[in-house]
């Protein structure tokens, strides 16, 4: 019985040190980033001007992993907004220690698109009311699909 408590403990101890993931600078989740130009993820919403959707690197503080599993995280963008992002594909796993890391990610921003905004004749009653009210958050308007990020 001794013997089995002590291998118990030892594999507990060993399946420990291999779900704890360390980030390291270099690290590469997804495809490896092959930028040409990368931007700060605070200059980004000014950097898409008018455009919805763009294809470009951004450089930024992963605030937080919401999801390992798809690699859903959070990028500071400045002045207290935040980039949601997540990778394209759903079989990548990020370690929740990724946190507080400086990465370079490649992908596709995108505007976040209320159908409300900017229609003036869908929705509004003949009086030119609207019907119905808008609840986006101004903190959030870029999301960002990753194909692939590299740890700096």
């Amino acid at each position: 019985m001794k013997t089995l408590s002590i291998a118990f403990t030892c594999c507990m101890l060993f399946a420990g040190v291999c779900l704890a993931q360390q980030v390291t600078k270099g690290t590469v989740y997804g495809t490896k980033p092959t930028p040409t130009e990368v931007i700060d993820a605070s200059k980004l919403e000014t950097f898409m001007g008018n455009k919805t959707r763009i294809s470009t690197a951004i450089k930024g503080k992963v605030l937080k992993v919401t999801k390992e599993k798809g690699g859903w995280f959070t990028i500071d963008a400045g002045n207290g907004k935040t980039i949601a992002a997540h990778f394209s594909k759903y079989d990548i796993t990020i370690p929740v220690s990724l946190a507080g890391h400086i990465i370079i990610a490649e992908g596709i921003a995108q505007k976040q698109f209320i159908a409300d905004d900017m229609q003036h004749m869908a929705g509004d009653t003949p009086a030119g009311k609207k019907q119905h009210s808008v609840n986006a958050d101004p903190k959030r308007s870029i999301t960002f699909e990753v194909k692939g990020l590299i740890v700096e």
